[in-house]
């Protein structure tokens, strides 16, 4: 506690001679006649001053461990226009009444207090802070605070494009854009609305203001957008982007698994195969991030290790709620009510003992997690290079990726339209989950398929192969088989009725769009088909199509799935759960509008590969 006494010290020695502001740097009262200096030159003077004049560290920001709290986050509102679903539950979460929110002055407050106190680095974060309407205000107010050297803010991206030139100009110097895909269906599938469009846009306007690096923070989670890794490490190779993928972590009403998390070492392994080169950055002080960079390419990318490898014993970060609540850890369930000492006139000398308290009161490290990671899900075996789908794989993800970085360059978001708006006046609906190179990833207005050609009879068992010699439910061993490529084709068929077909023709569901839904959720299906059907063995697929098509003279949704892999067990299964779970989709979407709605016609059309030989479905 011995920094105090000669910080305000050095103060009143300060003040004897000329006044000085609240960092104890010295302002000269100008004499009358004299040129007054700009706002520039004395605001260089001041920082000048600081530098040379360098006090110790307020003890009230420092825990007992020796951690140095000079970065304080401050939510600016509980309110978010998006609904992730790593984050919240679809239906939202109880907000704190507008009464017991901090007030403008009250942030401000609080924040001069801080900032006076040591703290150099304020990020504001919500929910979603863009939509409070006097964010640019509050940037404004905020960088005329003395010591303060940045000001960031983490936004979804959606009012960004529209706000930066103004919070620029207010004083806003970092930005972070949480983007978890560059596929635009699957963006609204994961935020539960729409936006991706605008997302981009705001991600080109950064650039385009010179923001370097734009840090777009990705949360990564198996069975959803881990196949995405190499398409947004492409994106660093001609923009000054900081990648930043962020291990799956619990929040309440994310539904938390631990299979879902990708560790920051799995995601590693994945880019060093595609680029051995990766080499890594020397981690600054303090930071949360694992940075490394591919020589030649602009950007870089970071891994935020919060679940695998935490950072507790560096950390320098404090946290104030929307509602005045200070957390000296994220994970930490103990707050304390800044606003209420505040409301009731606390002096500063009072707010600063309550604050250092609770820094004081702060653990060596966060509380255990629910999480066990020798027992998480092995990473999906990678195919050897000289296998071609392996190869393939790869072209079209960069393929894909370049295509964005060139779409970006040419401000390519004005002329995409919104995929509700390209299917709203098409009379015939298609869904295609398939990517190659001349396509993208999104519905197309066209799908076709060689019909199936038949190689006779299928060749079956005279026992249950998944039942051992007591009748006791067994699984399969495979490793004595060959690795051979299979493939296979399974279709289901959802009769909707009149009412619900035309309003999912027209995409005018209150819920969303059906088919995408759909065809997302039978994807992921596909993929998590050994979580879901006890003894079938893990595959590593290297394709999965999930099409979907409109029948009108049925009134019905057919839906058609293909799985493709390279291993020793068929993957008729996970075409089977594919479009299986697709109908299901449809029926959860569409049930509001009708009950009598059939799932019909699950049927495996085709498979190949195997000992068994080939079937085909005549």
């Amino acid at each position: 506690m011995a920094a105090r006494p000669v910080s305000r010290m050095l103060q009143r020695v300060l003040r004897s001679s000329v006044r000085s502001c609240s960092s104890g740097a010295p302002v000269t009262q100008h004499r009358p006649g004299e040129r007054s200096r700009t706002a520039a030159e004395e605001l260089s003077r001041r920082r000048q001053f600081l530098r040379e004049h360098a006090v110790p560290f307020s003890a009230f920001l420092t825990d007992s461990f020796g951690r140095q709290h000079s970065y304080l986050r401050i939510s600016l509102t509980e309110k978010c226009n998006l609904r992730c679903q790593y984050c919240m539950p679809e239906e939202g979460v109880p907000l704190t009444p507008k009464a017991d929110l901090l007030t403008t002055e009250e942030i401000l407050t609080l924040a001069r207090l801080f900032v006076k106190e040591g703290v150099d680095k304020i990020r504001l974060t919500g929910g979603e802070p863009l939509i409070r309407p006097d964010v640019v205000d509050i940037v404004a107010q905020l960088h005329r605070l003395e010591g303060l050297r940045t000001i960031g803010i983490t936004t979804n991206g959606i009012n960004l494009a529209r706000l930066l030139p103004q919070l620029q100009k207010a004083g806003l110097s970092a930005i972070n854009i949480s983007l978890d895909t560059l596929v635009p269906a699957k963006f609204e599938f994961i935020v539960r609305r729409k936006g991706f469009h605008k997302v981009m846009e705001g991600i080109h306007k950064a650039i385009e203001l010179g923001y370097s690096p734009v840090k777009v923070n990705c949360v990564v989670m198996r069975g959803l957008n881990e196949d995405e890794l190499l398409n947004f490490v492409a994106l660093t190779k001609g923009l000054p982007l900081d990648v930043r993928f962020i291990e799956y972590m619990p929040f309440d009403g994310n539904k938390w698994n631990f299979k879902k998390m990708v560790s920051y070492k799995e995601m590693l392994d994945t880019l060093q195969q595609q680029w051995p080169e990766l080499e890594k950055l020397p981690e600054e002080e303090s930071s949360t991030a694992k940075a490394f960079k591919i020589p030649g390419f602009r950007g870089q990318v970071s891994f935020i290790t919060s679940m695998s490898e935490h950072f507790c014993g560096t950390c320098n970060r404090l946290r104030i709620t929307a509602d005045g609540n200070l957390k000296v850890c994220l994970f930490g369930s103990s707050e304390v009510s800044l606003r209420d000492h505040l409301r009731a006139g606390a002096s500063e000398e009072e707010l600063l003992r309550i604050i250092g308290a609770a820094v004081g009161r702060k653990k060596r490290q966060h509380a255990e997690l629910p999480l066990m990671l020798q027992d998480s899900p092995p990473a999906i075996p990678s195919i050897s290079s000289q296998h071609p789908f392996h190869v393939q794989g790869i072209r079209h993800r960069v393929s894909f990726s370049n295509r964005m970085s060139t779409w970006w360059k040419g401000c390519w978001v004005s002329r995409t339209p919104p995929l509700g708006q390209r299917w709203s006046n098409s009379p015939q609906r298609h869904c295609s989950s398939h990517l190659d190179s001349d396509a993208n990833p999104k519905c197309l207005s066209a799908v076709s398929g060689a019909p199936a050609t038949p190689s006779g009879p299928l060749p079956t068992s005279d026992q249950l192969t998944h039942v051992d010699t007591e009748g006791q439910a067994a699984m399969v061993d495979v490793g004595g088989k060959p690795d051979t490529e299979r493939v296979a084709v399974a279709s289901a068929v959802v009769l909707l009725g009149p009412v619900a077909f035309k309003l999912v023709q027209e995409n005018q569901l209150k819920k969303g769009d059906a088919l995408v839904v759909a065809q997302l959720a039978g994807v992921q299906a596909a993929k998590l088909t050994s979580q879901l059907i006890p003894l079938c063995h893990h595959v590593a697929l290297s394709h999965v199509q999930v099409r979907l098509e409109l029948d009108g003279a049925r009134h019905a949704v057919g839906i058609r799935a293909s799985c493709r892999a390279w291993g020793p067990t068929g993957v008729e299964m996970e075409a089977l759960t594919a479009a299986a779970v697709a109908a299901l989709t449809l029926y959860d979407m569409c049930k509001a509008v009708s009950r009598d709605i059939v799932l019909g016609e699950i049927k495996l059309l085709s498979k190949t590969g195997g000992q068994r030989g080939d079937f085909h479905r005549t």
